[in-house]
């Protein structure tokens, strides 16, 4: 009987702590960065961007896959990563209208290696 009622002691005294709500930022102050800008998978690119710019942004060369001239699909291999032994790299399609990125495809295919 004591234990049950040390244990409703614990239970009624823990339910009345107070919560403490997040405040919101001084005016003036300093703000929370956007939403987009704490995803885990933002990638540095821009509509509009040309070839070199998106090759800058990325890090990695960008090689011809298909297309006319002004109207070309670039693939770029970005490493992501792994283990000490195996690097992970994901395949990036960037598709470019009238010199410009118009849109771009992540890869994430199987690998032949383990089929």
């Amino acid at each position: 009987m004591r234990a049950f009622a040390a244990a409703a002691v614990l239970l009624i005294s823990g339910l009345s702590a107070p919560a403490f709500a997040q405040q919101l930022p001084p005016v003036g102050g300093p703000y929370p960065p956007p939403f987009i800008a704490t995803l885990s998978n933002n990638t540095p690119l821009a509509f509009g961007m040309d070839e070199e710019t998106a090759a800058r942004a990325l890090g990695t060369p960008l090689n011809y896959v298909s297309g006319r001239r002004g109207e070309e699909i670039y693939l770029t291999f970005r490493n992501i990563g792994g283990s000490g032994l195996f690097y992970k790299k994901d395949r990036l399609y960037l598709q470019f209208r009238k010199g410009r990125l118009a849109g771009w495809k992540g890869d994430w295919g199987h690998n032949w290696m383990w089929q």
